[in-house]
């Protein structure tokens, strides 16, 4: 129903404040949004910040060195795209090196505060992706794909069956190792998708995502293996329009 007052949520984390790697609680805030993961509250596993070149605010988003801890960034299940969208997300990431990891920034209806990306989202291996969540929608990266390098455009739940052939979402636009990227989301009212990379259209899906679930924006890291895994992340942002009808 119409009603008068702010009807745009902006949610924006540009860390200049730190989650500090001692802190062991499950869910941990951080500006507008929460830090949770799955091995997440372990002493080493933190956003701690980055200092040497990053006077604009930059974390960096540490694992433990344990197979498929999670460290991420997110939101409760809060957005329904019907009602809420056009819904905006986007991020600014880097990496020091692509080995042993995986990376999903998107949404899912899973909540974030225990999240493993493989146990509840979503893994990949050679060219077949499992999709786990029920509902996904975003870039997927992972070092168990063939294309190891290249963000995958994912997506489950919509009107359209979630694709599981990773050579057929690939973006042509791999990851480079000391270099920035701007991913960005906008999920719209019908169940729509467009992914963009660094402000280039790489794929619009029609009936992406359900029109009726409530979902959760992540941006996660996972180790894939015995290594410390790091992320640097320069800001997050996910823009929506409010529900007036609750």
């Amino acid at each position: 129903m119409p009603q008068s007052g702010v009807g745009r949520i902006r949610l924006f984390e540009d860390f200049f404040a730190e989650d500090n790697i001692a802190n062991t609680a499950t869910d941990r805030a951080l500006g507008n949004f929460t830090v949770a993961g799955q091995g997440s509250e372990v002493a080493d596993s933190g956003i701690p910040l980055l200092h040497a070149d990053a006077i604009s605010g930059v974390g960096v988003m540490t694992t433990t060195n344990e197979d498929n801890h999670t460290i991420l960034v997110g939101t409760p299940v809060a957005f329904d795209v019907g009602l809420m969208g056009t819904i905006v997300a986007e991020t600014r990431v880097r990496f020091v090196d692509l080995d042993t990891k995986e990376v999903f920034f998107g949404f899912t209806d899973i909540d974030p505060s225990v999240l493993s990306i493989e146990t509840n989202v979503m893994t990949g291996a050679t060219t077949t992706l499992t999709l786990t969540a029920s509902d996904i929608c975003g870039f997927f990266l992972s070092a168990e794909l063939t294309d190891d390098e290249d963000w995958h455009t994912v997506y489950n739940g919509g009107t359209t069956t979630g694709e599981t052939d990773s050579s057929e979402l690939d973006s042509s636009d791999d990851a480079v190792a000391g270099e920035w990227q701007v991913l960005r989301l906008e999920l719209f009212p019908n169940g729509t998708v467009s992914y963009y990379i660094d402000g280039v259209l790489i794929r619009t899906v029609t009936g992406a995502v359900s029109t009726s679930v409530d979902l959760s924006l992540i941006l996660a890291l996972e180790a894939k293996g015995d290594n410390i895994e790091i992320m640097h992340v320069d800001y997050l942002l996910v823009e929506a329009n409010r529900d007036w009808t609750v």
